[in-house]
């Protein structure tokens, strides 16, 4: 049994399917996706990354400069809580790679800190596992 299929009431026009140009016509313009290239964003890439991992949490310090790019502007609005580098690259829509070098200009203009994740130990501490075995024997 098929599930029942729902049906627009006012179905839209299908769209005319584009033409290949043909010779001495120039191809049409249709919407541009990325208009500017990464290394327009990045700029010149003389300077050395920070090492960076897709784990590195990244916090803010200050409100972003007048002379701040966009892409800086919204890595230090979004930075007011922690956030890994990973996360930044997907809500900026950004390669990770670009991301990094974006962070190590707001890192030597000291807007931002970098530091590496909580990694939480494999054993927990044998003395509070005492004293959670001693509460529940109190039960």
């Amino acid at each position: 049994m098929t599930p029942p299929q729902r049906r627009r009431r006012y179905p839209k026009a299908p769209e005319p399917t584009p033409q290949p140009p043909q010779e001495g016509q120039n191809p049409p313009e249709g919407p541009k996706k990325n208009p500017e290239r990464l290394y327009v964003i990045t700029g010149p890439d003389g300077t050395e990354r920070s090492e960076l991992d897709l784990v590195t949490l990244i916090v803010a310090h200050a409100d972003p400069p007048p002379s701040a790019t966009p892409e800086q502007a919204a890595l230090l609005r979004l930075c007011t809580a922690p956030l890994s580098v990973a996360e930044l690259s997907a809500y900026l829509s950004l390669p990770f790679s670009v991301v990094t070098v974006l962070l190590t200009e707001l890192l030597t203009a000291e807007l931002v800190t970098a530091r590496a994740p909580i990694i939480r130990q494999a054993l927990a501490d044998r003395s509070l596992l005492e004293a959670v075995m001693h509460g529940l024997q109190k039960l």
